[in-house]
């Protein structure tokens, strides 16, 4: 690759990061081709876009953009492959699916939303973030939930009413 070339990949990788919220670090070495396979396709099927990329460049992008990406640049070593989605825990599920025939992906780390994760040992914690609309959902079923029992209290009210004339 030339000088030029990487210059252009570190580019387009900052534009990418520059543009994006949720981004996972994983080690995928050891995967064979077929196994690589069908984790682009989970991938895919989630809506997460999954590259493999260069260690130097990837960590040139970051050193670039004018996010923080904290200690991520330093777990760069031995194959990367970035996973970039809209939701924050789909990539650590469609991670901790694959680890249940496999000890690989692992992964590395994640920023999330202007947080640093590092690390596999939070995996688990991060497969169970709850996305956006998980959050919103139940704000609105709590929301709900009192405005639900005065309409039933007054219904059974009314209705009590009837019965008694």
């Amino acid at each position: 690759m030339t000088r030029e070339q990487k210059s252009i990949a570190i580019e387009g990788l900052t534009a990418q990061l520059e543009g994006v919220n949720i981004v996972y670090l994983a080690d995928i070495s050891g995967l064979n081709a077929d196994t690589t396979s069908n984790l682009r396709r989970a991938c895919f099927k989630a809506g997460i876009q999954l590259e493999v990329v260069k260690n130097t460049l990837l960590a040139q992008a970051m050193e670039r953009s004018t996010l923080n990406f904290g200690e991520l640049p330093e777990t760069l070593k031995g194959n990367t492959a970035i996973m970039i989605a809209d939701v924050a825990n789909a990539p650590a599920k469609v991670i901790k699916s694959f680890r249940a025939k496999s000890d690989k992906p692992l992964l590395k780390g994640a920023y999330i939303n202007e947080e640093i994760y590092v690390g596999d040992n939070l995996l688990d914690s991060l497969a169970s973030l709850k996305s956006k609309e998980e959050v919103i959902g139940e704000i609105i079923g709590l929301l709900q939930s009192p405005a639900q029992r005065v309409i039933s209290a007054l219904k059974n009210q009314f209705e009590g009413e009837e019965v008694a004339e």
